[in-house]
């Protein structure tokens, strides 16, 4: 892909982009404001989110071998990945023993996150999306623009067009009801002919072994139930230790990500089909993903494995908002993402996302689990400037600022003269254009300053 500036060009330069991105993003800010005005103490259940999250990361050893124990028990066999490639390896290990010709795939970013996709490709099996938004994506060959909504930066207008294209008997009238219809037909067969259903884990719960999924459209179940084989791709950062925990935890889950009391399907997986059952799958596969998760405990990232993935910071981010989520170039956007890239990707190549946060701690002020989003950005801000990372230019403009910062005199008859400037360049309180601010003014004017400097208006005011 390319750099991070083109992209964010190319999504700054998209203005049906920007209606789509904030069609969905306002929708889903204004929904969570009500749902938590509506939750009594929601300030206490983020508090009590918080705990479990870090409880768990730190016994996180011991709830691990409890729930591979509880799972082993109930009929399910438990795989341990080390890397993405490890994961992919032992799915596509599964499919080719169970003769998979097809797969049924429920949302996961999990799966997105190790490449799940294009193993599954590469290995020629048939990837079946189930998930609405997924199938729209996958039928624009396009990667998830946001966790919960992974089709948002596509209007309605958009995905129509995109289903006249590829559909085989496309809908007729210009309606939502009439879109899903066409999808659910497309769908329908594809789902209960699969060999096999492979979906992620929103928790794991350690006393019981048990596997729980949350959809909005019951996709899951119909993906996972009817197939010979079920495969949960899940970190393990996904466990908490009991049905209690991960009650609460669903509370907080769907307020935050959809502004729902409850997510309108949220099922329970334990262990393949009994022989008293009248359905499910005749084998059930949970392969355990670490992937840098380990790693982010050891290295002061511990705090980012509260994560739940509810999207709610992304949601609030007025850089997300702007851009998107494809402009971030990795599997997660948003504040969440700019921390969890540079794990994944390494922090050469991904060290602008940080850059990018205006640091406002709207993400943190609206975080289920009260991850502290800005603090770790900074942190990732540290390392990049201890690592030599930062480009000269950066590095001379910084050194030039501090100079001149640590000299009074100067730094205020430098910053009369800015505002004199700013004030010359402004027009009806806004300024088009100015010297070394082409970044910030081809896509959008800056505030014209007030006539005095911050410190005279303050020197000002005493003397009155």
């Amino acid at each position: 892909m390319s750099g991070f500036t083109d992209r964010v060009d190319l999504a700054l330069a998209d203005r049906i982009l920007k209606v789509a991105v904030e069609r969905t993003a306002g929708t889903a800010e204004a929904k969570r404001a009500v749902a938590v005005d509506s939750f009594p103490d929601f300030e206490a259940a983020r508090d009590r989110a918080a705990a479990i999250k870090d409880h768990v990361v730190a016994h996180l050893g011991a709830y691990l071998e409890q729930f591979e124990a509880k799972a082993i028990a109930a009929g399910a066999k438990v795989h341990w990945a080390s890397t993405a490639d490890e994961a992919c390896r032992i799915v596509i290990d599964i499919c080719k023993a169970a003769g998979a010709k097809s797969v049924a795939r429920s949302k996961s970013m999990l799966g997105e996150e190790i490449g799940l996709p294009h193993a599954l490709a590469e290995a020629g099996i048939v990837r079946v999306e189930t998930d609405l938004a997924e199938h729209i994506i996958q039928l624009a060959d396009e990667r998830p623009s946001h966790i919960i909504w992974p089709a948002m930066h596509k209007t309605r207008e958009q995905v129509s067009a995109l289903f006249k294209a590829k559909h085989r008997s496309p809908h007729e009238e210009e309606t939502i009801a009439a879109m899903a219809e066409s999808a659910r037909r497309e769908l329908r067969t594809q789902m209960l002919g699969a060999d096999v259903g492979i979906s992620g884990a929103n928790f794991l719960i350690a006393d019981t072994g048990a596997v729980c999924t949350v959809t909005n459209e019951g996709n899951a179940e119909l993906s996972l139930v009817p197939p010979r084989v079920h495969i949960v791709t899940a970190g393990i950062e996904k466990i908490v230790p009991s049905m209690p925990h991960a009650i609460h935890m669903l509370r907080m889950l769907a307020r935050s990500a959809t502004g729902a009391a409850l997510t309108q399907y949220t099922t329970f997986y334990t262990g393949p089909k009994r022989a008293d059952d009248r359905d499910g799958p005749e084998e059930m596969h949970i392969v355990l993903v670490d992937n840098g998760r380990t790693k982010m405990r050891e290295e002061g990232l511990a705090e980012m494995l509260r994560c739940i993935r509810c999207g709610a910071c992304m949601n609030h981010c007025v850089v997300f908002r702007q851009i998107g989520g494809h402009a971030y170039g990795g599997t997660y956007p948003g504040p969440m993402g700019a921390v969890l890239t540079p794990v994944f990707d390494g922090l050469k190549q991904s060290r602008e996302l940080a850059s990018a946060c205006t640091l406002n701690g709207k993400c943190q002020e609206v975080c289920p689990v009260r991850i502290p989003l800005p603090t770790l950005l900074r942190g990732w801000r540290e390392k990049s400037w201890r690592e030599g990372l930062e480009p000269t230019s950066m590095r001379w403009g910084l050194g030039i600022w501090a100079w001149v910062a640590r000299r009074p005199a100067l730094y205020r008859f430098g910053t009369g003269v800015a505002v004199r400037v700013m004030q010359i360049l402004g027009t009806k309180g806004w300024i088009g254009s100015m010297p070394l601010a082409g970044g910030w003014t081809r896509y959008r004017d800056m505030p014209k300053p007030a006539p005095q400097t911050f410190m005279n208006q303050y020197k000002k005011g005493r003397r009155t």
